[in-house]
């Protein structure tokens, strides 16, 4: 188990008591707390918010959660850790951070395994790779609730960036995933592992010449005030994931499981809605912001990244996963 900071532990513990105790004066509702890192703007806010309301609605209210956004109980990874411990009931997180506690994340993080975004639809809907991973997980301390959309992740730079020779010698911030980190190296710039909440400041200074996202991210987070060129080479679409702690989980009842899993189901459902038109908006206040977007030479990213797919074959945490996601293509 890595270490937690106190604060955020406390923190967390001090509103999940404060909870329970005003729960047991009141009803014997149950209310779990569910932490993320995102604007209360941003689709995956609204995403949460809608689980929140269907989980209410299908257990007569005998279920509810508590949404908490802008990271107020500790960064993305630090919600993981409290999940772990059984500090923290859910969270939302992302396949690229959680590759680092369960290793069969990392198939959806393998650059340009996806076609398109319904060939990410039909393997997160598959019985035998998305939903297999995200019950794969509870002996790492949490278990897979739900898939969100999170768009394609593109770059977002201080320079323009249109093939992987203008990224050589660019520090760019990725998550601290080992294939974001080996994707960026292949790609020839210098990988820079940042938490999300520290990347403006960083653009700003130049700590960090980019990074890489979706386009919430430049609009949404303002991140575009400070990086001026998007580029639309979609290396990746890496789901964000609801996670809820295994101990948890093992404290539901068997009606409760089920309307958890059910309400995910929904809201994976309501977020594609909501991304899709999300993508178009925000596509165009960039554009307002100041932001020009570039096309790229996709071919050469590809290549570029080619070594990974063949590593992924062999490595065997995820190489059933990788050729399954394939053969959906075909």
């Amino acid at each position: 188990m890595l270490n937690i900071k106190k604060t955020k532990l406390h923190l967390a513990t001090a509103v999940i008591i404060g909870g329970l105790m005003g729960a047991s004066s009141m009803s014997f509702a149950q209310t779990l707390k569910l932490s993320h890192n995102g604007d209360t703007k941003s689709p995956v806010h609204k995403a949460l918010k809608f689980f929140a309301d269907e989980v209410k609605e299908k257990t007569d209210g005998d279920l509810k959660v508590r949404v908490y956004p802008n990271g107020q109980l500790g960064t993305q990874r630090e919600s993981l850790e409290l999940l772990q411990s059984g500090a923290l009931d859910m969270a939302k997180s992302n396949a690229s951070e959680l590759e680092s506690f369960d290793p069969g994340y990392g198939a959806f993080n393998i650059p340009y395994i996806f076609r398109d975004r319904e060939h990410f639809y039909r393997a997160l809907e598959s019985e035998d790779i998305g939903q297999k991973i995200l019950r794969s997980s509870e002996k790492y301390g949490f278990v897979g609730v739900a898939y969100f959309d999170a768009g394609s992740r593109n770059f977002y730079t201080t320079k323009p960036v249109r093939t992987p020779a203008d990224l050589k010698g660019m520090k760019i911030r990725v998550q601290p995933s080992p294939s974001a980190i080996k994707m960026m190296e292949l790609m020839g710039a210098s990988p820079t592992p940042l938490p999300f909440g520290e990347l403006y400041t960083a653009l700003q200074q130049r700590v960090v010449d980019g990074a890489e996202n979706n386009i919430g991210a430049v609009t949404t987070y303002r991140h575009g005030e400070v990086a001026k060129y998007y580029t639309e080479d979609e290396h990746a679409m890496i789901p964000d994931v609801l996670v809820i702690s295994a101990s948890t989980w093992e404290g539901l009842s068997d009606d409760n499981k089920a309307a958890v899993i059910a309400a995910g189901k929904d809201a994976t459902a309501f977020m594609k809605t909501l991304w899709a038109e999300y993508t178009v908006e925000e596509l165009k206040k960039a554009e307002k912001m100041g932001v020009e977007v570039l096309q790229a030479d996709k071919d050469a990213f590809i290549k570029a990244v080619a070594p990974m797919h063949e590593a992924a074959a062999e490595n065997p945490a995820i190489s059933s996963y990788v050729k399954a996601i394939k053969a959906l293509d075909k």
